[in-house]
């Protein structure tokens, strides 16, 4: 493989929320591509698809948007239209085999090529793939409970390879995110990012150093689990939501009185596969249990989420919840849409005490990264921590109990790991970076 450097090099940061692209060049300067949306230049763009069709029921294909115009769409018409978020999470799961999109049987590389053709649509010439060196990031750890990881990359590769990207490096997210930060640096470091994604928390240890006056990098291990900023977002819908969605209410079936099935409220709190719930068997189940429910009213304000298409509305409410708890000891939860109408203060005090498992679970993964990398906690020089689940405060206890306050910091929370990949592509031998496919 040739080690010559390109005149650009790409780093695409496929998230389970949002989608970065960014573009490095042999002088060092490395760009976050911008989409013109609104009026407004965006950095990042949103991983999200939205098919609809002009005259609903008809034999023509779907028209189809991705990313901020996706979202426009689904906004504009919630109905005869099919959106879908998040669905990155899908990729290394096995029972996820296809979904149908208007008669349209879909797998989930066709759903990763349509939506990195609307993002090059929307880039235009800012984007250009002919002669790059390309990284993609990967997550030291697929979401789900049992990922299939080979199937992921597999996927991947055949998602990528029908948009014209066929000879792709996969980085380990946190590892991109590692060399955005180490432009920073003053002097050399062993330095642990913390990579909190949507659906992935990805933690790596790196040795930097410079040399003639060239950034030099080693990394000493990395670990990863499929709990993030997801993960916290469907606490609050457990605590929350789904209680006056129908959760703990009963029903009657042959004169008994039976309490209602839990699996519908877990995907609830998943809200890429709340998407793909319209028109499944389980919205046809809840539409018969809201007939023989001691109080139907909840469970049709659930059936009016997923046939309204209102996930992403509820979904961006709870995370505006949390963001909030990050800044104040008390927030307003509030969801108020087509008739559903839901409101609840939450402490932030009772918000930590809904994610200490998941907290115990990260720092189980810090553990497990300092292992791999032979190294105590006084060893680390530096902390990174990027992603939004970042900046909650829980979260940054914990690093500073661990590490120290003054050994953490913090960068953009979108863009840090695509303009890492990008830089990678720049170095003398960037294919020691990749993990094998």
């Amino acid at each position: 493989m040739s080690s010559a450097t390109p005149a650009a090099s790409i780093g695409i940061d496929f998230g389970t929320s949002n989608t970065v692209v960014a573009i490095a060049t042999p002088d060092g300067a490395v760009e976050s591509l911008r989409f013109e949306h609104g009026g407004i230049a965006h950095g990042v763009y949103a991983s999200a698809l939205c098919f609809w069709q002009d005259r609903p029921g008809s034999a023509v294909p779907a028209k189809v948007e991705g990313g901020p115009w996706a979202i426009e769409r689904m906004l504009e018409e919630s109905h005869s239209l099919r959106y879908i978020q998040s669905f990155k999470t899908f990729a290394a799961s096995e029972s996820f085999q296809q979904t149908t999109i208007f008669r349209e049987k879909m797998r989930f590389e066709d759903l990763l090529a349509t939506f990195l053709r609307t993002l090059m649509r929307h880039a235009g010439h800012q984007l250009d793939l002919k002669g790059a060196r390309i990284a993609i990031g990967r997550p030291v750890r697929f979401a789900g409970a049992n990922p299939n990881e080979p199937l992921a990359i597999e996927r991947y590769q055949a998602g990528l390879g029908q948009v014209g990207i066929t000879d792709p490096r996969y980085v380990y997210e946190p590892v991109g995110a590692a060399f955005s930060f180490a432009r920073t640096l003053t002097r050399d470091a062993t330095v642990l990012v913390a990579d909190f994604g949507g659906g992935t928390s990805d933690f790596s240890v790196m040795r930097f150093w410079r040399h003639a006056g060239v950034l030099k990098a080693e990394p000493l291990g990395h670990s990863g689990l499929g709990v993030a900023g997801d993960t916290f977002d469907s606490r609050i819908v457990e605590r929350v939501v789904a209680p006056r969605l129908g959760k703990g209410g009963r029903y009657r079936s042959f004169g008994k009185v039976l309490p209602l099935p839990v699996h519908y409220y877990t995907t609830l709190a998943r809200w890429n596969e709340l998407a793909l719930m319209k028109g499944s068997a389980d919205l046809r189940e809840l539409r018969e249990l809201a007939r023989t429910a001691l109080e139907p009213a909840p469970l049709e304000d659930f059936i009016a989420l997923v046939e309204h298409d209102l996930g992403f509305a509820l979904s961006r409410a709870v995370s505006a919840t949390k963001v909030a708890l990050s800044g104040t000891d008390q927030a307003e939860f509030r969801f108020k849409q087509d008739g559903i109408d839901i409101a609840a203060p939450i402490a932030r005090t009772d918000f930590e005490s809904w994610i200490a498992d998941d907290l115990a679970k990260i720092s189980g993964a810090v553990d497990q990264v300092l292992a791999k990398s032979k190294l105590g906690p006084e060893a680390i020089e530096r902390v990174f921590l990027t992603g939004g689940t970042s900046f909650v405060p829980a979260v940054q206890n914990l690093f500073a109990a661990r590490f120290g306050a003054e050994k953490l910091a913090s960068a953009d929370q979108f863009e840090s790991i695509a303009k890492g990949l990008a830089l990678i592509g720049q170095t003398e031998h960037p294919e020691r970076w990749a993990v094998a496919a």
